[in-house]
């Protein structure tokens, strides 16, 4: 009954596997209102590629709907966390979205990206010499978070000495935003790392303009930007950067491992199309949230004005009218119409380095431990609605 869907959201067997809840709903309501997540939730392909193209669906209010169960005195307190957040790009719309999305656009162009995969490689053989001579690998720890948070902090010009603190910091900010509605220990903590990561963002970005360095701190510092912008900036590319990649490597590489007569498609050319499917199969991020700018029908149902819409990536990813026989992985699924990082005018802008780092690293995984396995199950899952990924993935081989 879709009202379980209710009931059963971020329970184990739900983390474990939400796509039979998802088809549930596919199938018996489409589009669900969700007291729990206090919005409407959708679930079929063409319903979700339309809301994330339907400009009367709007990003610009997202944090504020999301904080309207919080108490007024305590969404007074958390000002400084929701202004934060709302000058996240992903939490904007044009033309304020327009003017700080071409900021940043030219270190993600293919080009740019490309001339990335030889550090990539680096890093990659780095940590996987690393596993190997420890003879085991926990990969969520030891792999799947460092290789992206590396990357990425590599481009900002993040000090090394910094990295693991500041990546922290935004675990704070990544789990406020996942626990369906906004829990008052989640959002003090924070609060607190939204306020130690504008410090800490600002003092570098002051360092660079005094010398600069040529790194994207560098370039975001001799922008036209207010102290805000630029903090939040900074602190949107460091979530965005490293988050979905390595839900990507986790949630990828559990599916090679359950599917291991897969695996012969990851060399040469076939990598590109199998981290497609990859993506397809266990999306990282399973809804992008919308609020309504006035109220209009979609999907057959009235949708009033300062209502969320929750945009269910995850679940339009196995919709079977738009993916022939959608909950097996196939690697070589051609076409591949996947909506993992989003559409429109908020398509993932690190889309491609997210690709690159998956198809160097799987390749090279497989072929470094061919008899790779899982030591552990059932695995624990990530408590989050949208962000998904195994916690911890215990290997040997």
């Amino acid at each position: 009954m879709p009202d379980a869907f209710d009931h059963v959201l971020l329970t184990p067997q739900y983390l474990a596997d939400p796509y039979p809840f998802y088809r549930e709903l596919r199938e018996n309501a489409p589009l669900y209102f969700s007291r729990r997540l206090n919005g409407w939730v959708a679930t079929r392909y063409r319903d979700v590629t339309a809301g994330l193209l339907d400009k009367r669906l709007i990003s610009g209010r997202r944090v504020e709907s999301f904080c309207a169960g919080l108490a007024a005195g305590a969404r007074n307190e958390m000002h400084l966390l929701h202004r934060h957040l709302g000058k996240w790009i992903g939490n904007m719309d044009p033309p304020d979205h327009t003017r700080l999305r071409n900021l940043i656009n030219k270190a993600f162009t293919p080009r740019m990206v490309r001339e990335l995969g030889p550090a990539i490689a680096d890093i990659t053989r780095q940590l996987l010499d690393a596993a190997e001579a420890r003879g085991a690998m926990e990969f969520v720890r030891d792999f799947a978070y460092p290789l992206p948070a590396t990357v990425i902090a590599n481009m900002l010009g993040v000090p090394p000495s910094g990295q693991a603190q500041f990546i922290a910091w935004a675990d704070d900010l990544t789990a406020y935003s996942g626990s369906g509605s906004a829990d008052p220990d989640l959002s003090r903590a924070a609060q607190n790392s939204a306020a130690e990561l504008t410090r800490y963002f600002l003092n570098i970005a002051e360092q660079r303009r005094r010398e600069p360095t040529g790194d994207l701190i560098s370039e975001l510092a001799a922008a036209e930007l207010s102290e805000q912008e630029l903090a939040s900036m900074c602190s949107f590319l460091l979530v965005a950067g490293h988050e979905t990649t390595m839900a990507l490597l986790s949630n990828g590489l559990l599916a090679l491992l359950r599917n291991p007569g897969q695996r012969e498609v990851l060399t040469g050319e076939g990598i590109r199309a199998a981290v497609e499917e990859l993506l397809r199969y266990d999306s990282p991020i399973q809804h992008q949230t919308r609020v309504a700018a006035e109220s209009f029908e979609f999907a057959g149902t009235g949708v009033e004005a300062g209502q969320r819409v929750l945009l269910m990536l995850g679940a339009a990813n196995r919709d079977p009218d738009q993916f022939p026989d959608p909950d097996r992985l196939d690697l070589r699924r051609d076409p591949n119409r996947h909506i993992a990082f989003g559409l429109g005018v908020h398509y993932c802008v690190g889309a491609p380095l997210a690709r690159l780092e998956a198809q160097v690293a799987f390749p090279e995984i497989l072929r470094r431990f061919p008899g790779i396995r899982l030591l552990e199950q059932p695995l624990e899952w990530r408590q989050h609605t949208s962000n998904r990924n195994p916690l911890r993935m215990e290997l040997t081989w």
